[in-house]
């Protein structure tokens, strides 16, 4: 019940100052924007660059993965699921990321330890 009072008298005094809300917002998407992060799988022979907004930026297949996949079906199989294995990676380090941001403004405005872990939005 406590918890709720509190939470719930953070709630109100943000609302009482939007401005500090917002920028926060912005300065998360911000550095949100300007993050990347990488993640690779097999070895690194499937790797991929993603921004802190989950954007898949790039991906690098090394010289003999590609060569491979002109190989068999199962080679291409294989090369697919690589490159999946590494967007996958790199999403989830952009996902802790986006969590750290969040923590660090939620600390700044004095809501640390009050709104539910963002994680759990986050699917994490």
């Amino acid at each position: 019940m406590f918890d709720n009072m509190k939470m719930l008298g953070a709630m109100a005094g943000l609302m009482k100052n939007k401005d500090k809300l917002r920028e926060a917002g912005v300065r998360v998407r911000t550095k949100m924007e300007n993050t990347r992060v990488t993640g690779e799988a097999g070895g690194g022979a499937a790797r991929a660059v993603v921004s802190g907004t989950m954007q898949v930026l790039e991906v690098q297949l090394s010289p003999s993965l590609v060569m491979g996949m002109a190989g068999d079906a199962k080679t291409h199989e294989l090369a697919s699921g690589l490159i999946a294995q590494a967007v996958n990676a790199a999403l989830r380090e952009a996902q802790l990321k986006m969590k750290a941001a969040i923590d660090e403004e939620s600390k700044a405005l004095g809501l640390d330890g009050v709104i539910p872990e963002i994680g759990n939005l986050l699917g994490q």
